[in-house]
């Protein structure tokens, strides 16, 4: 494992197989456990930090892709495919890690967020879950098919172009699936075996949290090898490009600008000069660490607005001027907020009224709203609007701006009662014709017409009056016997009439509904 200069990286995988070779001298004793588990806590942090510079690396092919199509179009399009079954790959692992956790009874800490280190020297976890006898289960020929799919969908992303050769077979090596020889037997042992059987459960755990590291690592490398494709222009200050980075798009009348002045890619260079608006900016106060150069000046007024000015430079002992272009955009200082019921323009007692408050211009962390019956709900703008009692509720809302200023405003909304219900039986409303045997049977229901909410009517009780019989009252939603045998006493064209339909809304028993509609029948047999 010695000799040579090695990556950071791998001292780290050699360390811990030297690691696993103390651990199996000293009988897997607790320290040793903990040293694996600090190893994987490190694996998980090289991944986390790995994560954010592959994410920076494809936003930069993807700049490039559309800055210089014809040149790194299709390698992007390959960065994008690498970063989709990487990232499938990656959370296959995870799964795995998570049945380990899972099946040897071990949890992290909610509070210090580490594994039980200590504790996790269970050999026989994964060798039940992926061993049986000399064979794989079928978890474990999953986990093999798994790691052949990857490599075979990153082999096809690739294609055969050689220059793409080098990046392969360190690929392959890297997820190599060969057989392995165990020296200690002198023998060769299949990959999976060698590296997962009968080894302690936090070794395994390691071992598959360096395997997502290989996973990022991979991504990482084709990302650089994809920018490179097509060597990028020559390093002069003529090459770069001054860039108006605005802190926000628009801007209120009377607000100043905020924003900087950069070269691309930031190049740490300190001008000579700096004009913006045709004033000379003192350079000591405004370069930072970076070469940018803040800017702060008077917005003017609402509407479309241009930034000029000049970088100058000192390149080859000669001043350097590059031209500062940008443009910001100043909307009027907002006066009203926008409220509106996703529903209608009305609120309705005994329903949650889903609302959407939100103020032009100003975050949803700087708005507040209040009124009888509103809370907020979950989402940006969202709230619920409950009304109570009364005919009108207003709803006030405040908004903080950007310079610590308050504006606010309000609107009032009409409280309406849900209307009256539609009576049914067999779904048959008002006048109906039916046979005696679908009254009998039929179920008494209530019904919302063209109601904005959908909302689950519960009838309690009803009454049936059959021509010549006394009135039956009924509770539920079926005929009872007495109600069944005045029925089965009707002839053909007598109208059998339900009424008084008692019913309240699903989930909301106390708001009392308005009368329901009869519903009447005429017998047809």
């Amino acid at each position: 494992m010695a000799g040579g200069k090695l990556s950071a990286r791998q001292k780290m995988i050699n360390l811990m197989y030297l690691v696993f070779i103390a651990m199996m001298a000293m009988n897997m004793s607790k320290e040793v456990l903990s040293a694996f588990g600090l190893m994987e806590a490190k694996f998980a942090s090289s991944n986390s930090v790995a994560e954010e510079k592959n994410n920076a690396l494809l936003t930069n092919l993807e700049t490039k892709a559309e800055e210089k199509p014809a040149e790194f179009a299709m390698p992007a399009n390959k960065a994008a495919q690498v970063s989709i079954v990487s990232d499938k790959f990656y959370k296959y692992i995870e799964t795995l890690k998570a049945d380990l956790l899972r099946e040897g009874g071990y949890s992290i800490d909610p509070d210090t967020g580490k594994l039980p280190f200590e504790a996790m020297d269970k050999t026989d976890i994964l060798d039940e879950m992926w061993f049986t006898g000399d064979r794989y289960t079928k978890e474990g020929d999953k986990v093999i098919a798994t790691i052949q799919s990857y490599k075979d969908e990153i082999k096809e992303i690739l294609g055969t172009d050689v220059k793409y050769q080098k990046a392969l077979e360190r690929f392959e090596n890297r997820f190599s699936l060969d057989e392995v020889e165990n020296k200690t037997i002198n023998k060769e042992i299949p990959w999976l075996n060698y590296h997962y059987q009968g080894f302690p459960a936090i070794a395994s755990y390691t071992k598959l949290t360096a395997m997502q590291n290989d996973v990022k690592v991979t991504e990482t490398n084709l990302f650089n090898l994809f920018l490179g494709n097509t060597l990028d222009e020559a390093v002069s200050l003529k090459k770069y490009q001054a860039i108006v980075l605005a802190d926000k798009s628009a801007f209120f009348a009377g607000e100043k600008f905020q924003g900087k002045v950069v070269l691309g890619k930031y190049a740490n260079v300190t001008p000579t000069k700096l004009t913006v608006q045709g004033k000379e900016i003192n350079l000591s106060k405004a370069i930072d660490s970076l070469g940018a150069a803040k800017l702060d000046f008077n917005v003017g007024n609402v509407g479309e607005q241009k930034i000029n000015g000049t970088f100058t430079f000192l390149e080859d002992g000669k001043p350097l001027e590059i031209p500062i272009i940008g443009n910001y955009v100043v909307v009027p200082r907002p006066n009203s907020a926008t409220i509106s019921a996703d529903k209608m323009n009305v609120v309705y007692r005994g329903v949650a009224n889903p609302m959407t408050i939100s103020f032009a211009g100003v975050p949803d962390n700087k708005v507040s709203a209040s009124g009888s019956g509103l809370s907020k709900a979950s989402g940006q703008g969202k709230y619920t609007m409950n009304p109570g009692s009364g005919r009108e509720v207003t709803i006030n809302v405040s908004a903080t701006l950007d310079d610590g200023s308050r504006a606010s405003d309000q609107q009032t909304f009409r409280i309406k009662d849900i209307p009256k219900p539609t009576g049914t039986i067999s779904g048959k409303d008002g006048f109906a014709k039916l046979p005696k045997r679908n009254v009998e049977i039929g179920t008494v229901a209530a019904k919302l017409d063209d109601f904005v909410f959908d909302l689950p009517i519960n009838v309690t009780s009803f009454k049936v009056k059959v021509p010549g019989q006394p009135t039956v009252a009924v509770a539920g939603t079926k005929m009872n016997a007495q109600a069944k045998s005045a029925i089965k006493k009707a002839r053909k064209g007598d109208v059998i009439a339900i009424f008084d339909i008692k019913a309240s809304i699903s989930g909301n028993s106390s708001y009392r509904l308005k009368g329901v509609s009869t519903v009447t029948i005429e017998v047809t047999n």
